[in-house]
């Protein structure tokens, strides 16, 4: 099987060339290490789904080695955080460099996450917890998992609909539900999206009752396109993705600062998310009112 050349076949394994709609970490870190690993796994037989389950393993191991409670399996576990967000970019990228869209990709993909997500919290705070015996710990803990989880669905409920208006990448729907032809479809990947919407659908919802309201009232076709291709606003809510929140722990966690990261998630990241939502309702929103004034 023919391949191109390193750097053409890391643009051509994007979503979209349009770079502010994506995480800074993801465009010039990330996405390259992972356009890497595809390379050379281009030629295989290795499928994406395969890498899918590689990047859940990885996460798992995360969470087992922060049991560890050392300094060097904190190292451990960072790494292994990096591996797993690194092999999160690589199916997908595998998936368009070969055309294997998949269906049951998409959902076992977020819903691995989502897994992998509650291993590694629940690890680091009873870790945590070991060292501080707090009830607040706990709580600590669980407003950590809740918000990575909100985060992220901010974060890929903007950029699905900015890819949604490019006609660049429509596998993922802005909000998933099962329709006629998802029934007679795939019975496996049926039972994944059945899965998928009872994690992720309703907060999709959620960000889209919090997004109507950011908009002031009803807009206009040109104005639409507008409000989900500002550049300013998918580049703070690109902020919210998993690339920059892993990224975030893997640095804590290589630190042995596994408190601060929780306090981090909580007050540095949800005030990331104010500001989005923030910028979107008092900035954003008056400058397309006063461009459509006559």
């Amino acid at each position: 099987m023919t391949r191109p050349g390193p750097l053409r076949f890391f643009k051509d394994s994007l979503k979209s060339d349009a770079y502010y709609a994506d995480e800074i970490i993801n465009i010039y870190l990330l996405r390259p290490a992972a356009a890497l690993v595809v390379w050379i796994l281009y030629p295989t037989r290795v499928t994406p789904n395969q890498v899918t389950i590689s990047a859940i393993v990885a996460g798992f191991a995360a969470a087992w080695a922060y049991l560890g409670n050392t300094a060097g399996w904190f190292v451990a576990a960072g790494l292994l955080v990096t591996l797993k967000d690194v092999l999160d970019d690589a199916d997908g990228q595998l998936a368009r460099a070969k055309q294997l869209y998949s269906r049951r990709g998409r959902f076992l993909d977020s819903i691995g996450d989502v897994a992998v997500n509650a291993a590694i919290f629940s690890a680091i705070t009873i870790v945590v917890l070991h060292a501080h015996h707090s009830i607040s710990i706990i709580m600590l803990g669980a407003l950590s998992l809740l918000g990575i989880t909100l985060r992220v669905s901010y974060h890929v409920f903007y950029q699905a609909s900015f890819l949604h208006l490019e006609k660049s990448y429509s596998l993922n729907r802005i909000i998933e539900e099962v329709t006629e032809e998802d029934r007679k479809g795939d019975p496996v990947a049926l039972r994944l999206q059945q899965i998928f919407n009872v994690i992720y659908t309703w907060q999709d919802k959620l960000i889209a009752r919090i997004d109507n309201p950011c908009k002031g009232r009803e807009l206009n076709e040109s104005e639409t396109r507008e409000w989900y291709r500002d550049k300013a606003g998918l580049r703070i809510s690109g902020l919210l993705g998993f690339g920059t929140e892993l990224a975030l722990l893997s640095v804590c966690s290589i630190a042995n600062r596994l408190e601060l990261y929780l306090w981090l998630n909580v007050l540095l990241m949800n005030g990331v998310c104010l500001t989005a939502i923030a910028y979107r309702k008092f900035v954003l929103s008056p400058r397309i009112a006063a461009a459509g004034k006559p």
